[in-house]
């Protein structure tokens, strides 16, 4: 007996244990989403100049997200993409043309950070991959399609064709 309630007191302790550690999981829960919320980062105040700002936009639109990849630089939230809007911001303010700001981040990035990037002797393979792709998947399915019918050719149905034909006939068996 005293076994017995030994065993029920130690699995309340354990219930009681249990449930004290998921209440702590969700006050962490709480009070980090609370923090993280308190502690996000307020807009960039937009440009004085809103022909600066709007040529950004149009700039940044057609520029990836290093950090993001398959997001333009104005839909990117990423501290990368802030620091290059920053940038670009400024070399605008400076004087630089759409072009220069373009060869400017191409220089440093690459022709990838361009969502378009030109078609070069490095790039032929991106522009011409899928074109490569749909030729070789047609030619695979001609293949197929073309020893398929070879083999109905080489190899006529050994008698099943007699067999449908008895069966439809009501004769049975082969003719």
């Amino acid at each position: 007996m005293h076994r017995t309630l030994c065993d029920r007191s130690s699995v309340a302790i354990a219930h009681i244990c249990a449930s004290a550690v998921a209440v702590a999981y969700v006050l962490a829960f709480v009070l980090g989403a609370g923090m993280s919320a308190a502690e996000a980062k307020e807009a960039a105040p937009l440009a004085n100049d809103p022909v600066t700002e709007r040529r950004l936009m149009t700039l940044s639109e057609e520029l990836r997200c290093l950090v993001c990849q398959n997001e333009t630089l104005a839909s990117s939230r990423a501290d990368l993409a802030e620091d290059l809007r920053r940038e670009i911001r400024a070399q605008i303010k400076g004087g630089a043309t759409d072009q220069q700001v373009r060869d400017y981040l191409v220089a440093r990035y690459g022709d990838f950070v361009l969502y378009r990037p030109p078609v070069k002797a490095r790039t032929i393979l991106l522009w011409s991959g899928p074109a490569l792709f749909v030729i070789l998947g047609v030619a695979l399915l001609l293949r197929a399609v073309r020893r398929r019918r070879l083999s109905l050719v080489d190899d006529p149905d050994d008698g099943l064709l007699d067999d449908i034909n008895a069966d439809v006939t009501g004769r049975g068996g082969r003719v």
